[in-house]
């Protein structure tokens, strides 16, 4: 029998993920672990500890107990939460604690065979490129050895291993950010998908005590996912969150994905609004309902009503590669207001620099009870300002030994038109973007996280257009 060479362990868009018991084990792990710990002394952090979380998935826990029992073996002190929690309460905790950065076990949004190791550095967001890069670079030599490691129970007792709560400071900072008294008082109807994740139990103590009322759905651990293709707040997987809208009695829906980061809302009818929408509708929130100003960061894939918004209020707009990777440094850099992807993750100024799912559903409940409007009436009020726009995607996958074929045929692509309009320029950012006359855009990029092939689209008032880009885009890439 032939034997499986040894795992290239290669972080994506946010962190490494992996089939568990394939290449995801507890010897890659470790492996991680240890050059975790590695980065640490090197950039003069251990001194700080490491902040440790994990998610609902199967084994999360005992993955982050084996982080734990690495890190405190190399001397470096671990700060593990007492139960699973969202990634952004790892990354808020790495600010509250002081620590020189986090660990979070999990695969995010993927489906449940997944699961995944992300590293977080001191400022609570997503490792930079360059981190990234460091953090890669011994693996292939730690990949495969034995890592010396203290066993949990008596990394404990040595002091070395410290349980902690998570969850009270978050809830605490969410607090500072949102006036829960205004939402609580509302008098607003809310169903909320966990999606068997980690965001369960955050938004009950958040909202409870007036006559804002809450359901939740989904909200117990259960790590294979049933009746959902996977963890992530998009249509397909939030059937059940929309009939229970459509049947009436509540005002909106919101879901969070596997670990939190990402939010999907539905309207008072059961109606998806899609994540374009949403970041365009948080960003009007903050600029027209709060009054605030700063700039705006985005990345390629999401929608350019934002470019719009940032017009009529007079905020730039800074656009960059799909990833809070990229989006992280460059709010930091900029000071932004808000910064968005397409997949449904949003960070906001005064919180961590990465993806929050709780506090964008916070705010988006702010916006309402603010108004008084439902979210299609918000919506409608936002087209009124950007003009209307639609958008879907097509996730293909691919096999390996495909994959060159498919971006060979794209990068040769040079059409003059896209299902009948004119292409006026193609920007290569992330992938390759047809720019379509002042109607819209055809993005063609690979995953960063699972082996697929994802093709965009945004088209400017004619929703009649968006399946016939994508499958042009589609037979431009012969898949």
């Amino acid at each position: 029998m032939e034997l499986r060479p040894p795992t290239a362990i290669k972080f994506g868009t946010d962190g490494w993920r992996a089939v568990i018991a394939e290449d995801y084990t507890f010897d890659n792990v470790r492996a991680c672990a240890a050059s975790v710990a590695q980065y640490l002394k090197k950039h003069g952090l251990a001194d700080r500890g490491l902040v440790v979380g994990y998610d609902t998935r199967f084994a999360s826990e005992d993955f982050a107990a084996a982080v734990a029992e690495v890190v405190a073996a190399a001397g470096i002190r671990v700060m593990l939460s007492t139960t699973h929690c969202p990634t952004p309460v790892v990354s808020y905790s790495i600010i509250d604690r002081k620590a020189g950065g986090g660990v979070v076990i999990t695969a995010s949004h993927n489906p449940w065979r997944w699961n995944g190791f992300k590293y977080k550095p001191d400022y609570g967001g997503s490792a930079s490129p360059e981190i990234v890069d460091e953090i890669e670079a011994p693996l292939p030599s730690l990949v495969g050895r034995k890592i010396p490691a203290l066993e949990i129970e008596q990394a404990k007792r040595d002091g070395m291993v410290e349980l902690f709560d998570a969850r009270t400071p978050y809830l605490a900072g969410l607090g500072r950010l949102v006036d829960l008294d205004r939402i609580r008082a509302a008098g607003l109807r809310v169903a909320y998908d966990a999606m068997y994740g980690t965001g369960a139990g955050y938004f009950a103590p958040l909202l409870e005590g007036g006559t804002t009322k809450l359901t939740e759905l989904h909200g117990f651990r259960n790590p294979a996912f049933p009746g959902i293709h996977a963890p992530e707040p998009i249509a397909r997987n939030l059937q059940e969150l929309s009939s229970a809208l459509a049947g009436g009695g509540y005002d909106v829906g919101i879901a969070t994905d596997g670990d939190a980061d990402r939010v999907g809302i539905a309207d008072e009818r059961g109606t998806f609004i899609n994540q374009l929408q949403v970041f365009a509708l948080l960003a009007y929130y903050l600029l027209e309902a709060r009054g605030e100003r700063g700039p705006i960061v985005k990345s390629v894939t999401t929608t350019r009503m934002v470019q719009r918004l940032g017009e009529l209020y007079g905020v730039p707009v800074h656009e960059t590669k799909v990833g809070f990777k990229f989006l992280g440094p460059k709010m930091m850099e900029t000071g932004a207001l808000i910064g968005g992807e397409e997949s449904g993750g949003y960070g906001f100024r005064g919180h961590v620099p990465e993806r929050d799912g709780i506090l964008a559903g916070l705010y988006f409940l702010d916006f309402m009870a603010r108004t008084g409007k439902r979210p299609s009436e918000l919506l409608a009020e936002l087209y009124a300002k950007v003009g209307a726009h639609y958008y879907d995607r097509l996730d293909v996958a691919l096999r390996p030994e495909d994959r060159d074929a498919v971006w060979q045929r794209a990068g040769r692509a040079r059409p003059d038109a896209i299902a009948g309009i004119k292409v006026t320029g193609i920007d290569t950012t992330d992938g390759f973007r047809f720019l379509l006359d002042g109607k819209g855009w055809l993005l063609l990029r690979f995953s960063g996280t699972e082996p697929l092939v994802r093709i965009y689209t945004e088209v400017v008032d004619d929703e009649s257009l968006v399946p016939k880009v994508l499958a042009a885009g589609r037979e431009m890439i012969g898949v």
